[in-house]
């Protein structure tokens, strides 16, 4: 396992410190997530759709689109683009089939249970603060955090310490494309943003789940979804 990480984050650990790196996803064992690799939870029909390797999101209704098996340890990259300001939306790792079961035989908005990691536009902040609420609870910049399961989130962390917040602040505003490195190994998740390392948590039981993209409120695009995974 050692060998395969280290093949990933070839471009990382070459790097001059002061310059961001991204890992190498063409490296052996990575591949491209396409449309036969998700199935639907509890969307629309309409609230995904594909155009060649480009997954558009509407964001309505709040809800998810899994993957179609579950997956233990892997790396996963992701690029994502907000369509508009204060746009809301995120990666799911390790989500449990019980919480999918439910809102799949439910068939309501809402979301399930697992490490997420989120993707919120910079103006996110900015809408909260105008409308007179807190914003010390969040950032746009990456935060991991667990829902519903149990995760020693690393530091920095939220004021109730139930977010590991970025170390940076690296995240682009809507319109432009941010670039995110996912590793989850042996109970242990761990965020890469445009390049530099700013989040994650260990010590999650039962590591093993589905895949989600969540629809949350507001358009937002996925283009090179790939991943690989690890023994």
């Amino acid at each position: 396992m050692k060998k395969i990480i280290c093949l990933a984050l070839v471009t990382i650990c070459q790097a001059d410190p002061a310059t961001r790196a991204f890992v190498d996803d063409s490296a052996p064992g990575f591949r491209d997530l396409v449309a036969g690799d998700f199935c639907k939870v509890n969307s629309a029909d309409d609230t995904w759709t594909w155009q060649g390797s480009t997954l558009s999101c509407t964001g309505q209704p709040v809800s998810v689109m899994r993957t179609t098996k579950e997956y233990k340890n892997f790396e996963m990259v992701v690029e994502w683009m907000h369509q508009k300001p204060a746009g809301n939306s995120g990666v799911f790792v390790w989500t449990t089939p019980a919480s999918i079961e439910k809102l799949t035989s439910d068939g309501k908005p809402g979301l399930p249970h697992g490490i997420e990691v989120q993707i919120l536009d910079l103006g996110y902040a900015t809408q909260t603060q105008a409308a007179g609420k807190a914003t010390d609870w969040f950032t746009c910049h990456g935060d991991v955090f667990a829902v519903g399961i149990k995760m020693n989130h690393f530091p920095p962390l939220s004021p109730n310490k139930s977010r590991s917040f970025p170390r940076k602040n690296l995240c682009k505003g809507h319109g432009e494309w941010n670039h995110y490195y996912i590793r989850a190994i042996n109970g242990e998740v761990r965020l890469w943003v445009n390049g530099e390392e700013v989040s994650g948590g260990n010590g999650v039981e039962n590591p093993q789940g589905y895949l989600c993209l969540e629809s949350e409120g507001s358009p937002i695009q996925f283009r090179k979804l790939r991943m690989r995974e690890l023994p």
